[in-house]
């Protein structure tokens, strides 16, 4: 048996897999203490299974995790106090960025603040040259000066990145050596080990950011692994990263970068698996709904996009990670989205969430706004008595009352009206999230399949679809814990690489290849260590490419693992410009290329691909009716399906509503919805 559990912003999905059979479990996210959330989503599948928790976690082999700590506690200000160690002259690499700006002519703007500030950060007296020479030996004393200084502020967590240590880490291995002499309770991070890549900015701002999160992570995967152990697990700990992979939740937390965008970067790995499986290669927005936040990714050729320039808040003006991640998209608009006027009259959705606490007034936890699924509920898509099957109970008239007084009454409308113009403006922002990464990259959403996942999705993921002209909506069965369902399909996997710049005219095949063999033995290692027992193990070469006198690079996969004469040298040369007209429209096949960052990548096959079948319902598929309203029919009573009776084949006509224990799918006027055979919801639009 193995479990996957999901920390969100409202709730801790927990996907139970049985051999053939998955289960899906939600409980409260607790942000007081998260790991009580997920102890008790285990407990409601223990409870399921008729067993006390400790006797059915003793018979769970895996437990795969995902969790958004690391970036909430990025983005509240609630990492450790952290100092930044760079060579002597650079110490403003974390101001100046890379020099990008949003609005180039705006001078109001004020320039944003470093990751550390200049009080934490200091300069180490030494000098590494680009081709890894030594121009100024290191200052050992000065170090040793330093880390006194790091004692004296209390400092817990230290970057260090000085320039060209990718070269020649010489330098910085002992700078690192002296601070766990003086400091040996302080986390540090070093960039050549962490990041070996160019940039400065990019490889300074992902050391920083690592070590900033070592303590916090550190202690909250502990309290995780302690406390799955006291109440009677025993297998084996995963968490999910940015990259779209798992690891070791030890490995993560010696790297909690990896950690930063664990729970959104699954919901891409799972909808591609349910589009493959019913659409082929169509390609595939991935929308994840969930109380907080609306993540959405597109997968296109069967591949899942990352990207290298991931920022945490807004770009130029936040902090990037220098690290690879699924690009995933974020705005706030979810369930838990707090609906309100502002000054000028304006009704507004998001980004503020009532999260779990309080959550939506309809929670009766004590909260006061009303939110999206208080509309939701208001509008008769919602079934008040059903709500996570009935464990919840929602109240209709306190989410009534909030929304006439705080909304309907100030915009002069009816309390219908007021729901409806909610849902529509929570839609517009959707479809300007996935307009950003469709329309505005040259793809037509109307080829596109929309897979709709997380709680809330269904709520108007058919409106969205219609509103972006897509072929077609699907909800799969696992939908409402799509990223959770995301990670037991996951591959275990880790990066490796090195830094050796050369060129097409002068190709270093002796130095190139010797560093793929070494990056190929490091992959092989951790295959026989942590993916030991792997169904399959792949290991795939890339390097980051560019023509002469370009500054940034693309990434090119490498055909084989070496590179062993001049055909092989022309194959990569000839794969980078076909690269390169894929991604710019444009190419010179006549120029040469520099090869700057080689990488290798081994991903360990846990299972075999897919997921399990929920159980069938027992009841009938036809539950009745239930008055509903629409702004184009107004209010009526439509047919109401359970999701998990439906057979395959079986049409539901909107208007009309799919209910199940964990979503709700609101079937609108002119659409047809349908049971695949895989057990997912198509609706034709």
């Amino acid at each position: 048996m193995r479990l996957a559990c999901d920390t969100g912003g409202t709730f801790t999905d927990l996907v139970v897999e049985d051999g053939a059979v998955t289960r899906l479990f939600k409980a409260s996210t607790t942000p007081d203490d998260p790991v009580r959330g997920v102890l008790d989503a285990i407990g409601l599948a223990a409870d399921h299974y008729g067993m006390p928790r400790g006797r059915f976690l003793a018979g769970v082999d895996m437990f795969v995790h995902g969790t958004t700590r690391a970036i909430n506690a990025i983005l509240t200000g609630n990492t450790a106090k952290t100092a930044f160690l760079t060579t002597a002259g650079h110490p403003d690499i974390l101001v100046l960025r890379e020099g990008g700006r949003i609005e180039p002519f705006n001078f109001k703007v004020n320039y944003p603040e470093a990751y550390v500030p200049r009080h934490l950060t200091f300069e180490v007296p030494e000098r590494v040259m680009a081709d890894g020479s030594i121009k100024q030996a290191l200052d050992e004393a000065a170090v040793a000066t330093i880390a006194g200084r790091l004692a004296e502020l209390g400092v817990e967590a230290v970057g260090v990145c000085l320039l060209w240590s990718v070269a020649n880490p010489v330098h910085e291995e002992r700078v690192g050596a002296i601070l766990a002499e003086h400091l040996p309770n302080v986390s540090v991070t070093l960039s050549h080990r962490l990041n070996p890549t160019l940039r400065e900015y990019r490889r300074a701002s992902a050391t920083v950011i690592d070590a900033s999160l070592k303590p916090l992570m550190f202690d909250y995967l502990s309290k995780l692994t302690n406390r799955l152990r006291e109440a009677g697990f025993s297998g084996r700990t995963l968490m999910v990263t940015s990259q779209g992979g798992v690891m070791d939740a030890e490995a993560v937390a010696r790297a909690p970068i990896h950690s930063i965008n664990s729970g959104p970067a699954m919901a891409p790995v799972a909808g591609r698996f349910y589009a493959e499986r019913d659409f082929g290669a169509a390609p595939v927005i991935i929308a994840d709904t969930g109380g907080t936040s609306y993540d959405v990714s597109l997968v296109r050729d069967g591949r899942i996009p990352w990207t290298r320039e991931t920022w945490l808040g807004q770009r130029f003006r936040g902090h990037m990670t220098g690290f690879p991640s699924v690009d995933v998209k974020s705005i706030g608009a979810g369930g838990g989205s707090i609906a309100s006027v502002d000054a000028g009259g304006l009704l507004q959705v998001g980004p503020r969430s009532a999260g779990s606490t309080p959550g939506p007034v309809a929670y009766g936890k004590g909260g006061t706004e009303p939110t999206v699924t208080d509309c939701a509920l208001i509008l008769g898509y919602i079934d008040p008595a059903f709500f996570l099957g009935g464990a919840m109970p929602l109240d209709l008239d306190a989410a009534r009352a909030a929304l006439k007084t705080q909304v309907a009454d100030r915009l002069s409308i009816s309390l219908e009206e007021a729901a409806a113009a909610v849902l529509a403006l929570a839609t517009e922002k959707m479809v300007g999230a996935i307009d950003d990464i469709t329309v505005n990259q040259g793809i037509d959403p109307g080829a596109a399949v929309m897979i709709g996942g997380g709680g809330a999705a269904g709520l108007n993921a058919v409106a969205v679809g219609k509103r972006l002209g897509c072929a077609a909506v699907l909800i799969p069965e696992t939908g409402a814990t799509l990223s959770a369902a995301g990670a037991l399909m996951s591959e275990l996997t880790t990066e490796h690489a090195r830094l050796l710049f050369t060129t097409s005219a002068k190709f270093d095949f002796k130095g190139v290849n010797a560093l793929m063999a070494t990056m190929e033995e490091q992959c092989q290692a951790f295959a026989d260590g942590p993916g030991a027992g792997a169904i399959e193990v792949a290991i795939d070469f890339a390097v980051e490419a560019r023509y002469p006198h370009q500054i940034w690079e693309i990434e090119v996969p490498v055909r084989g693992r070496r590179l062993a004469d001049q055909a092989a040298l022309d194959d990569l040369v000839a794969d980078f410009h076909a690269m390169h007209k894929k991604i710019f429209e444009i190419n010179d096949p006549h120029s040469g290329a520099e090869f700057v960052t080689w990488r290798a990548k081994v991903r360990c096959r846990l299972k075999e691909p897919g997921a399990g079948r929920l159980t069938a319902c027992d009841s009938d598929a036809s539950i009745g009716k239930r008055t509903v309203y629409f702004s184009s029919t107004g209010w009526s009573d439509v047919p109401v399906a359970r999701f998990e009776a439906m057979p395959p084949g079986l049409k539901v006509t909107g208007p009309a509503i799919v209910e199940s224990s964990f979503t709700t799918v609101v079937i609108d006027p002119g659409t047809v919805a349908e049971r695949t055979s895989g057990g997912g919801l198509y609706v034709a639009l």
